[in-house]
């Protein structure tokens, strides 16, 4: 991998489901990508899913994807449904509501 290719600032956003609420899931993915240094928002939605945007080194994002694949300890994760997306104009990674 180039380092061109792993500085690169990309963005993806999209939703994981499976047992996703109630399992300390947004508030371990903001601690994860705060450490990774990525930008962007995590929330729950509607339907008991978590929506998720993040933004940042393109090595950090993967490493972030890969992470979100299994979730936190108490989560069940079933799908990752991730796309790119333009980068988000915000300046650090929260927890909407």
């Amino acid at each position: 991998m180039s380092s061109e290719m792993t500085n690169a600032t990309v963005a993806l956003t999209g939703l994981i489901r499976g047992r996703v609420q109630g399992v300390f899931f947004r508030a371990e993915t903001q601690a994860r990508a705060r450490k990774l240094g990525l930008k962007g928002w995590v929330k729950n939605t509607g339907e008991g899913d978590v929506a998720v945007l993040v933004a940042g080194p393109e090595a950090a994002v993967r490493s972030m994807q890969e992470w979100l694949d299994s979730g936190p300890p108490l989560a069940r994760v079933d799908s990752v449904e991730l796309s790119e997306c333009a980068l988000p104009d915000c300046s650090g990674f929260e927890i909407r509501y």
